[in-house]
């Protein structure tokens, strides 16, 4: 019988931490010439690609380089989209951009995990709108960072 393969992270399929901190690099570098988000990360810290790029690191099963190295947590993360009032057309722009990152950059392409990467970054980007509108954080400092894989979607239904 054949030895079955472990399944790599959406972590390890993208590319690791190089491929991602290049990826979020390019990206902010383009919205800081977009006329649309520009207004929204002007003011950004210099290092702020690289919390994102390891966010997503963390998220897609890699190490924890965003709560551990970064001294971050999910509970912070969505304090940085509070009150920003983001709305679907900057959402969409935000989509667009990081997409074309992804294609531009090299990253994995497979429509498997472009399948994994979109549907991560809708609910993520979606949920932002959410918290964007708001003053108030949904999420406790000990509630865990999200996780994400090949396709599963999490719901609202789950207890």
């Amino acid at each position: 019988m054949e030895e079955r393969k472990a399944i790599p992270t959406l972590y390890d399929w993208a590319g690791g931490k190089d491929a991602l901190e290049k990826l979020t690099k390019l990206f902010y570098e383009k919205v800081l010439k977009d006329d649309l988000l520009y207004p929204v990360f002007k003011n950004m810290s210099t290092d702020h690609s690289n919390h994102v790029a390891h966010f997503i690191a963390e998220v897609f099963g890699g190490p924890k380089l965003y709560s551990e190295e970064d001294k971050g947590s999910h509970a912070i993360m969505i304090t940085h989209h509070l009150g920003k009032m983001l709305d679907e057309p900057k959402r969409k722009r935000w989509m667009d951009l990081l997409l074309e990152s992804a294609d531009e950059t090299g990253l994995a392409s497979d429509p498997e995990f472009r399948s994994a990467l979109v549907g991560y970054l809708e609910w993520g980007s979606r949920i932002a709108v959410i918290n964007s509108n708001t003053n108030d954080n949904p999420v406790n400092e000990n509630e865990p960072m999200p996780k994400w894989g090949w396709g599963e979607t999490k719901g609202p239904y789950q207890g």
